[in-house]
């Protein structure tokens, strides 16, 4: 286990206390990108002491030519003339993020921060830091708390390394 519920609890606790102060006075609109962010966005959503509205993205990736990789994402959003902040549970590349943010905001947004729960800087393609972060990270492959291999293993209340083909919540212990 890398992370456990206890110390994800902890940090997303300590996130919302510093999203709160910043956005203090002001709605949120929160812009969720599936699949990876729902358990992350559901949690920081509760812990959250200003007004938020909560929206979802899901980026598709198409490959245009073997240099080109095209972000699409859906639904549309509305964000113009919002604060928003885009939350993510794992930002590895900062290739999707950075388009997002800079989608929101062609979009009219009033503002745009990042929020994630996992970073892994080692991974960086593109200059990008998230404005809020939980934990660093440098394991190649995690699942839980919403992250899975491809589908499996988002229920895990912990972070855990993936070990060759498991997939599922281990026997209690």
């Amino acid at each position: 286990m890398l992370l456990s519920a206890d110390q994800i609890r902890k940090r997303v606790q300590e996130m919302a206390r510093q999203i709160s102060a910043d956005f203090k006075g002001r709605t949120v609109y929160l812009v969720g990108v599936l699949e990876n962010g729902f358990i992350f966005m559901a949690d920081l959503v509760r812990e959250l002491e200003v007004p938020v509205v909560c929206q979802f993205v899901k980026p598709a990736f198409k490959e245009a030519d073997p240099v080109t990789t095209e972000i699409f994402f859906s639904p549309e959003v509305d964000v113009h003339g919002k604060d928003v902040l885009l939350v993510e549970a794992l930002v590895q590349s900062g290739i999707t993020s950075e388009f997002l943010m800079r989608n929101l905001i062609g979009r009219g947004a009033a503002s745009v921060k990042l929020a994630a729960l996992l970073d892994k800087q080692s991974a960086r393609r593109v200059p990008l830091q998230p404005d809020y972060f939980g934990f660093l990270m440098n394991e190649n492959f995690v699942v839980g708390y919403g992250l899975g291999t491809p589908h499996l293993g988002r229920n895990l209340p912990y972070i855990a390394a993936k070990e060759g083909n498991a997939q599922t919540r281990p026997s209690s212990a």
